[in-house]
């Protein structure tokens, strides 16, 4: 392939307008009717604040943390109290109930769908008198702090595609995911640790699989796309030095190779060799900070104490939800938990008490570290899984044993931190906790209510891709303004 050809099968849209006899114009015209182009790239060398430059809103918050419990929470032994089930436990859901609504694969030809009250007693925490489980001893020592909403609902009904749907929007995969849309807009306010990082943990040897396209860039440059830290002597893939490498050679690779992207950018105006000098770059910077930001050795005892034992094994819930603290002191803007396990479409109480004791500790510890160094007040903590639990039991249901299936119809998450009502719990399930009675929240509505939190308008925060924009809540969604503090 000669010259010639290089540049026509890697040139731009930006680069070949600029070359044509209207590209001046049709640009200026491009740039007024989309203030956000698809070619807009940060210069590497410059500050790294996102393309949005000026907020829509006045943030309530600076940075989130999303605590994703994969495989769907039942609900109904958790959060939503409903007495009813337990007087019904074993009888038939009413069909005028169900109201002739999909179920999936696994239970749509089951015979009968008894109803399965919950095994665990409920009671009342704190002066909002929030419901809780009993499963959740630390969890209703913090509900005062916690914005509860009961009313969550999805189309997605199986893990895969609902999943998809909360991290970026579409069911579909492909898209940008929550964590670099922000990255992408807000920028960072740490140029030593990426703007979008994810832990994760799983309690039992089982559990949905976690794709890296859950936190991947999309459309969006790859500078924003998540970036993973696991448990042991190499936290970031790839990021330590090769054996009989100096950090001195690698500094001059570094930028002779930094020189060499320049040219090939000024020859072919490819907006993805300005993200790839960043991400080197970015990676030589955490060749430092990366140790220093895992290493727990420098917590006191009762840090451990607060967060359980199990936050001195790397790896577990606990050691994320601290690393998450130490992530947010160091101002990372999106900051992913992806906890493994909670899908029981069997012996479900046995698992879920397993889940809880893994989760419950570090999440209200998480709340209460935030909040005793102050930064709870610019922090969004989020607590939730894809979709719900059925209200009758997946197979059969026995005394101590009962199974739930998927629910997409109703579930509940929790958010605390900035911006949101503490101590207050929205919308609300019928007495069988099948359908929403009151205030229904999209997943879409969801997003847009995070999005507004941050400073931004999730209408006017778009990015044009193969002729058409885009944005993380597709063409829907409506701030929940009910929440907002």
């Amino acid at each position: 392939m000669n010259e010639l050809d290089d540049v026509k099968y890697l040139c731009t849209r930006r680069h070949f307008l600029s070359r044509s006899s209207l590209g001046l114009g049709a640009a200026a015209l491009a740039t007024m009717l989309n203030p956000l182009p698809a070619w807009a790239a940060r210069d590497p060398d410059k500050d790294r604040n996102g393309v949005l430059g000026k907020l829509h809103f006045v943030p309530k918050v600076r940075r989130v943390i999303y605590l994703f419990q994969s495989g769907g929470p039942s609900q109904l032994d958790l959060f939503d109290y409903k007495p009813l089930l337990k007087t019904m436990n074993g009888e038939e859901l009413p069909e005028s109930v169900r109201k002739g609504q999909r179920l999936t694969g696994m239970t749509a030809h089951q015979t009968s769908l008894p109803l399965a009250g919950s095994q665990f007693g409920f009671n009342r925490h704190g002066q909002s008198g929030a419901w809780m489980s009993s499963l959740l001893p630390y969890t209703a020592q913090v509900a005062d702090e916690l914005c509860f909403i009961k009313s969550m609902h999805t189309e997605a009904i199986n893990h895969d595609p609902a999943i998809t749907f909360f991290q970026t929007g579409s069911q579909q995969t492909g898209r940008p995911s929550m964590g670099s849309w922000i990255s992408y807009g807000l920028g960072t306010d740490n140029e030593n640790l990426p703007a979008f990082t994810v832990l994760l943990s799983r309690s039992t040897d089982y559990g949905q699989p976690l794709y890296s396209r859950l936190w991947g860039n999309g459309f969006l440059p790859s500078l924003h796309q998540g970036v993973q830290f696991r448990a042991g002597k190499d936290p970031v893939l790839y990021l330590n030095d090769p054996p009989g490498l100096k950090s001195t050679s690698r500094r001059r690779m570094l930028t002779y190779l930094k020189d060499m992207h320049r040219r090939q950018h000024e020859r072919v105006m490819d907006p993805e060799i300005d993200s790839r000098i960043a991400q080197y770059e970015m990676a030589y910077r955490m060749q430092t900070s990366v140790p220093e930001m895992m290493d727990l050795s420098s917590e006191p005892d009762y840090i451990f104490d607060l967060y359980g034992e199990q936050a001195r094994i790397p790896g577990t819930f606990a050691a994320n939800c601290l690393l998450a603290r130490r992530l947010a002191e160091r101002d990372v803007k999106f900051i992913q938990l992806y906890h493994q396990g909670w899908d029981q479409h069997g012996n479900l109480p046995k698992d879920i008490s397993k889940l809880a004791r893994d989760t419950d500790q570090p999440s209200a510890a998480l709340v209460l570290d935030l909040k005793q160094r102050g930064l709870l007040d610019d922090t969004l903590v989020i607590w939730g899984g894809e979709f719900g639990r059925t209200n009758y039991s997946q197979g059969k249901l026995t005394m101590d044993n009962y199974g739930r299936d998927h629910h997409p119809r109703c579930f509940t998450i929790w958010m605390t931190g900035g911006g949101v009502k503490k101590g207050f719990s929205y919308g609300e399930t019928d007495e069988f906790g099948y359908n929403i009675a009151r205030d229904p929240v999209h997943v879409h509505d969801f997003q847009a209510t995070l999005l507004h939190l941050l400073g931004v308008d999730h209408e006017r925060f778009t990015y044009k891709f193969q002729g058409r924009r885009y944005r993380l809540t597709d063409v829907h969604g409506e701030v929940v303004e009910a929440v907002l503090a």
